[in-house]
């Protein structure tokens, strides 16, 4: 019973994950064949809608892509910021006996296919999308995952989003240094004002949503003038969310039977309605309920739905189109070049250091776990979509050739690593018994 209380949280989570993972499927789908219907002009048209804010002499104008692309994947840096704190100081990464595998396993997940695009890419015009193969998508990957059953036990799992809260945290750190425009110093020095006030707050565990949703618009606006990257605000804001809650469970439950006792005591059993007493009362359990919840876990949870069924799938949806009509254009050595590097170096990469660690002794297998199942997860982390897709748009800003060749390759090497990934988890991995 106690095991199943302690699982449950992270079961939650690979189901909302493997469901956005269908979600990112679909929109990824429809978005394909929209860019390449009739009416494709629409989706064009659609995305590069200006939308903005104008005020006396002020004005913030951008396409729909850019707001979906700048704006709403701030939130999912943001959720990213999150699990990277919780897991750094509470989950698989608080210590380095758990953290060893998964980093060894994500730094091969990285260098392998970045030194492989590298080899293989002849033209200097396409030299910076160097990062586009190192990303893993946690919602692809968990997807399919799930659609092993018992051959995909839980430990696996972990493991896989261990490597990929690794993997995101060095995308984070791609993104943040080398897919940055000229840098304005003074904008970063305003964006610095806000940033400190939610550290000196959280450090004197003072939380207010509403300081941290004002002060985060100013963060993210100051990051988006300063020419960083402002999904890079997301993630600093993150780390600004305290983890710690107020007051422990222990003390929340004897609170529990305070308030229980003096709502039973307060009925009036001629009066149907509650009484101004147990209103006060469900007002003083709604206070101490948000005193024991942490701040990053409460954020966390309410961000997750939101990120996996809205963000990301829009995302997809805005920026997987690719015209296929238009092959003529297509940059094909760059198609071929990030298909293998995603394909061939995660694969090379992921496994070789996994089991290099063990072998060297600076690493163990979790228990359970097979070189099988390794080298499954290996090809799994070749499915880059929307990180990789992400860092396309930045690589390739001025170039929609180079965007719309990198966005076949990657759709592409990750239909091709998670159709591997699957097949041999699905005949080389072991069934979990019931």
């Amino acid at each position: 019973m106690i095991k199943k209380l302690l699982l449950t949280p992270f079961e939650k989570f690979v189901k909302i994950e493997s469901f956005s993972g269908i979600l990112l499927f679909v929109a990824t789908l429809i978005a394909i064949l929209w860019s390449n219907s009739p009416f494709a002009d629409s989706y064009e048209s659609l995305w590069n809608y200006q939308i903005g804010l104008e005020a006396n002499g002020f004005s913030l104008q951008k396409p729909l892509l850019l707001w979906i692309n700048d704006g709403l994947m701030a939130v999912f840096f943001f959720l990213i910021g999150l699990e990277i704190k919780r897991e750094l100081l509470l989950g698989e990464l608080n210590s380095l006996r758990k953290a060893a595998f998964p980093f060894f396993a994500a730094l091969g997940g990285m260098l392998v296919p970045l030194s492989v695009f590298l080899l293989l890419n002849t033209n200097p015009e396409t030299e910076n999308g160097w990062g586009i193969p190192m990303a893993t998508d946690i919602a692809f990957t968990l997807a399919i995952l799930k659609l092993l059953g018992k051959r995909a036990p839980l430990s696996l799992k972990i493991f896989l989003t261990a490597f990929a809260i690794v993997d995101d945290l060095g995308a984070v750190l791609v993104v943040a240094l080398f897919y940055s425009a000229k840098i304005d110093l003074a904008m970063l020095g305003y964006a610095a004002i806000p940033l400190a006030i939610l550290i000196v707050l959280a450090y004197r565990r003072i939380y207010s949503k509403a300081v941290l949703v004002l002060l985060s618009v100013l963060v993210w606006f100051f990051f988006l003038k300063s020419g960083v990257h402002p999904t890079i605000a997301g993630v600093l804001l993150a780390f600004t969310v305290p983890i710690r809650n107020k007051i422990n469970a222990k003390e929340y439950t004897q609170k529990l039977v305070v308030i229980a006792e003096n709502i039973e005591n307060a009925e009036d059993p001629n009066v149907s309605m509650l009484s101004k007493k147990q209103i006060e009362e469900i007002d003083n359990l709604e206070d101490w309920t948000d005193q024991v919840q942490s701040p990053l876990q409460h954020l966390e949870h309410k961000l997750h739905n939101w990120v996996a069924y809205f963000i990301m799938p829009i995302f997809a949806l805005a920026n997987a189109g690719v015209a296929f009509a238009g092959a003529a254009v297509i940059e094909v050595p760059l198609v071929i070049t990030i298909v293998i590097a995603l394909y061939v170096g995660n694969c090379v990469g992921v496994t070789v250091m996994a089991i290099l660690g063990v072998k060297l002794k600076a690493t163990e297998l979790p228990p359970g776990m097979t070189v099988w199942q390794i080298i499954g997860v290996a090809f799994l982390a070749g499915v880059g979509f929307t990180m990789s897709i992400f860092i396309a748009n930045l690589a390739f800003a001025t170039s929609p050739v180079f965007i719309d060749s990198a966005k076949i390759g990657i759709l592409i090497g990750s239909l091709l690593s998670g159709i591997t990934g699957y097949l041999i988890l699905r005949f080389k991995s072991p069934a979990e018994p019931s």
